[in-house]
């Protein structure tokens, strides 16, 4: 019994359990100190390397907008990590140019930059001392460098200031302006053809002109109901001469001759 309670022959024994302790977390300890290490030198390899490096930036879906301009907005210097390259912020830049609608920016590994755009369709024309195209959405285009027909009426009576605005946010004006020509083309008869322009510059609401020269009081409200009673009006006095009709007024129209 006295023997049996002595503590003889367990000391080698502990050093033994911590040999075989240190053993096996010396392994541990070196790989946590060496995978930082790896992740930080990969990364640096990632960014510096010249095999992801922009090599060549390609345009997609540019018909109006020349490339050049596109690339110079873009400003993707040669040499670029793909890795650093914030393509959310080039296409902000795309998108600035008035003619661009929307921008997408895609890294193509292992060198190469691809933006596809989508250009804003030209509607119809502003007329302000020069013809300016506009879209869909009332954002100016540009002038018109050439003599157009368009298919739906010009846009007059909108300044210079709300021009240029409008390269950047359309205005009020110009909405307005859309919602009619739209509210025109929903008629599906041959109307939208005999309005040559909308004139927005009079508080009571547009004044449109036909082909024939006649000017008509629409009022700035309820367009559908009296673009449909315009269309009878202007079949009824096609013989008459004229000069302008006034529909503002509910279930009323009036009509004024030219002066002989």
């Amino acid at each position: 019994m006295f023997v049996a309670r002595q503590r003889v022959g367990k000391g080698p024994r502990r050093k033994a359990r911590q040999r075989g302790r240190l053993r096996r977390v010396l392994p541990l300890t070196a790989l946590a100190v060496a995978a930082p290490l790896a992740v930080a030198f990969s990364a640096h390899w990632l960014l510096t390397t010249p095999r992801f490096a922009v090599v060549s930036v390609d345009v997609r879906g540019a018909s109006r907008v020349p490339t050049a301009e596109i690339l110079a907005a873009a400003a993707v210097e040669p040499g670029t990590s793909l890795f650093r390259l914030d393509p959310g912020a080039v296409a902000r830049r795309v998108e600035a140019i008035p003619e661009v609608r929307r921008a997408d920016v895609v890294r193509e590994f292992p060198n190469r930059i691809v933006i596809s755009v989508e250009e804003r369709r030209p509607f119809t024309l502003v007329h302000s001392g020069r013809l300016h195209w506009i879209d869909e959405e009332g954002r100016v285009l540009g002038a018109s460098p050439e003599a157009v027909i368009p298919q739906v009426p010009v846009v007059s009576g909108l300044s210079d200031d709300e021009l240029t605005s409008m390269k950047s946010a359309p205005s009020p004006k110009a909405l307005a302006a859309i919602a009619l020509i739209r509210a025109l083309l929903r008629t599906g008869s041959a109307l939208a053809a005999e309005i040559s322009e909308i004139d927005m510059s009079r508080t009571d609401g547009p004044v449109l002109y036909t082909v024939d020269g006649v000017e008509v009081r629409l009022g700035a409200e309820d367009w559908e109901e009296r673009l449909a009673r315009l269309e009878g009006v202007l079949g009824q006095v096609a013989d008459q001469d004229v000069r302008a009709v006034d529909l503002r007024f509910r279930d009323q129209v009036i009509l004024q001759r030219r002066r002989s």
